[in-house]
């Protein structure tokens, strides 16, 4: 190969960088990036006012204490994966989107956590988490506490929200007596 086949070569390649080049501040010229007014993604949560599932996804279909006879903590810990996106599960991990769930069986709504800033509805619902306000807020989060930030739908299937709570439940140093099913 002589030296004038290499300079088309080299031109042909350089050319094209060029035209890349301006096509690329062409588009930048004519398709500006406006900046979001609010930063972060809205979370698009389906509220059911009444529809067809309106009242069944608000109240579990069955008692949490039947639930927790055949919940495994093993399945629980598999589908509690996807929590994990804002919430940890070790003993004094820190707080994400979410507070950190050890020891949550039994503890205060809307308190402690390692200082975690929970909403205004959380803090005025009060009480404690017990297997069955578990059970209620994990069906629906967004109808049992109205106003709360918690931006997950729920889970709607018994089984795998009884295999959560059982998980939630072993998180912890001394984890509560798993209620029995009343006959």
């Amino acid at each position: 190969m002589d030296s004038f086949e290499l300079n088309k070569i080299l031109g042909a390649i350089l050319g094209t960088c060029l035209v890349v080049l301006v096509t690329s501040f062409t588009a930048q010229a004519l398709f500006a990036a406006k900046p979001p007014e609010k930063p972060g993604f809205e979370i698009a949560v389906k509220e059911e006012a009444g529809g067809k599932e309106g009242g069944a996804a608000a109240a579990p279909s069955e008692p949490i204490e039947k639930l927790l006879q055949t919940a495994s903590v093993e399945k629980g810990a598999s589908a509690a994966k996807k929590c994990g996106a804002c919430h940890t599960f070790e003993k004094g991990g820190p707080n994400r989107v979410g507070p950190n769930l050890y020891g949550i069986v039994g503890d205060h709504k809307g308190e402690g956590r390692g200082g975690f800033n929970f909403s205004a509805a959380m803090k005025a619902k009060g009480g404690t988490w017990t297997f069955d306000e578990l059970n209620k807020f994990l069906t629906n989060p967004k109808a049992d506490i109205p106003g709360t930030a918690m931006g997950f739908a729920g889970i709607p299937k018994d089984s795998e929200r009884a295999d959560v709570i059982a998980y939630l439940n072993s998180l912890s140093d001394s984890p509560q007596p798993l209620p029995t099913a009343a006959k």
